[in-house]
This record gives structure tokens, C-alpha cells and sequence, in this order.
């Protein structure tokens, strides 16, 4: 199988002019964790089967493909093709292609969230605690709420003690209820910075009367500060919005300039 090659250029060129391209990365995730271009998604060639018709629903999206010289790109490319994909083509000597060019790599997974939720902090100064004050804060018996803002499966896995589930795409609707008494102070806590970022400056944006502080590094920041952690905890914030959340919420998104689509647009993007 010939497949069609373009260039490190051309790629920063589509991402700079935020063309639609899929860059996939088809090695294992540790291969990737180490060094990757910050808007490349990792799939690696023997997920692709399982992983591409939901990451990927339009089978005519233009897709880029490498590796760092593992033999990978022929592999993926052949699956991807027999899923019926029709404009795949392969990184011009791959990752090191990338580096020749000058191109930056990123270490980690999800770097572009992470380094959003850098760019927040900094542009926002959004307030946060370390786990010794937090942990200060609990033995005193002060009035605070620590709201976890990770899928329930991860709280569940390890959380603070005595903190609350309150997943962060419902945070703004139900925090409310979690901490009713506007008096509490809201600690909002992830695994390590960027959710507890994020939420913290969601709930401070929406104009939620609490006052509301991030958990600095989160729950790798409490074992760090060798504080212990709660396992098999089933607490979750109340069922459904709290009063004024989503009027807050719609206010939010229209300072922000969010757009909405309906079904009818939405089946027509996935088609």
C-alpha cells in the first residue's frame, strides 16, 4: 500500500490556519507520552479498530499518521483504510521529521488541556490551597466543602476524605447543592491540577456566592504532602441544579460566546 505523505510543514501550516486534520500517533501511549507534537491524539495501530469510528465518525476526514520509525504506519494506515477511511496519509519521515524541522515535542498525555489549564490559572489568577492547608482546614472543623471533580470511578479509586463527587461537567449545575450554605467555602479538587483548575474558575465565573479555591496538585499533591487518602467512597453532590445554576450557566456561555447546534446540525456533522 502506497500511502500519500505531507510534510512537517504543511501540518503546522493546517494547524496554525486550524484546519480540520486528524494526527494521529500510532504508537503505545508510553512511546507517545514521551514526546509528541501538542495537537496529535494518541491511537495506537492496534486499537484503531476498536478506537476509530467513535473518535473519528466522518470517514472522509482528512487523517495523518506516524510513528518514530516502529514500522507502525503501514499497519494503521491498512485498518484505518478497511474502516472505510478515504484520505489518509503518513507524516514525511515521521516524529523525527517533526524534530529535524525544529518543531517543539510535548511530553505527557493530554499537553494541550493541561497547558489550557496553565494558561487559565495564569490569565485568571484563579486561587488555590496546598494540601497541608486544606488538610489544616479539615482537623479545625472549618466551614469547606471539597468537591471532586474527576468521573465517579476515579473518586471512587482514591479521593480526599470527606470530599464529594461533583463530576466537572456538572459542577457549575450542582455545586449548589453540595455546598447550600453560601457561607461554606468551596475546595475543588482532581487528580492533579488542571480539572481542580478548571472547576475552581467554571464555579468563580458562574458567580456562585461561595467563595471557591482549588486543591493545588490535587490528590498528588494531599499523597506528596503525606496525607492519606479515602478509598470506596460513594458520596455524590445532590441530584439535579441548584437554584439560579443554569441561567447562571447559559450567562456564562454567552459572555464566552459558546455556539449551539441542534440535533438535526449535529447528525449532519457526524455524517
Amino acid at each position: 500500500m502506497i500511502l500519500p505523505t505531507v510534510t512537517p510543514s504543511q501540518i503546522r501550516t493546517a494547524l496554525l490556519l486550524r484546519e480540520e486534520i486528524a494526527l494521529l500517533d500510532v504508537r503505545h501511549e508510553a512511546a507517545f507520552a514521551a514526546g509528541h507534537p501538542l495537537f496529535a491524539a494518541n491511537m495506537a495501530a492496534g486499537r484503531i479498530l476498536l478506537e476509530a469510528e467513535t473518535r473519528l465518525p466522518r470517514k472522509d476526514v482528512p487523517v495523518v499518521v506516524y510513528d518514530a520509525g516502529e514500522g507502525l504506519v503501514a499497519e494503521a494506515a491498512e485498518r484505518l483504510g478497511a474502516l472505510g477511511y478515504t484520505n489518509v496519509r503518513q507524516l514525511d519521515g515521521g516524529l523525527q521529521a517533526w524534530r529535524d524541522a525544529g518543531y517543539e515535542l510535548f511530553r505527557d498525555v493530554n499537553s494541550y488541556a493541561k497547558a489550557f489549564g496553565e494558561l487559565v490559572e495564569s490569565r485568571r489568577h484563579t486561587p488555590s490551597l496546598p494540601a497541608d492547608e486544606v488538610a489544616s482546614l479539615m482537623a479545625d472543623g472549618a466551614n469547606i466543602a471539597i468537591l471532586d471533580v474527576r468521573r465517579f470511578d476515579e473518586y471512587a479509586t482514591m479521593n480526599i476524605p470527606g470530599s464529594v463527587s461533583v463530576p466537572g461537567g456538572e459542577l457549575v449545575l450542582r455545586a449548589g447543592r453540595a455546598a447550600p450554605d453560601p457561607e461554606t467555602t468551596i475546595i475543588v479538587n482532581c487528580a492533579g491540577r488542571t480539572r481542580s483548575i478548571i472547576g475552581t474558575q467554571s464555579l468563580i465565573n458562574a458567580g456562585i456566592s461561595n467563595k471557591v479555591m482549588a486543591l493545588r496538585n490535587g490528590t498528588i499533591g494531599w499523597t506528596l504532602a503525606r496525607q492519606e487518602l479515602e478509598h470506596g467512597a460513594n458520596r455524590r453532590g445532590g441530584i439535579g441544579a441548584s437554584e439560579d445554576a443554569k441561567a447562571n450557566a447559559r450567562d456564562v456561555a454567552y459572555r464566552a460566546g459558546v455556539r449551539h447546534v441542534g440535533m438535526a446540525e449535529m447528525v449532519v456533522l457526524e455524517t
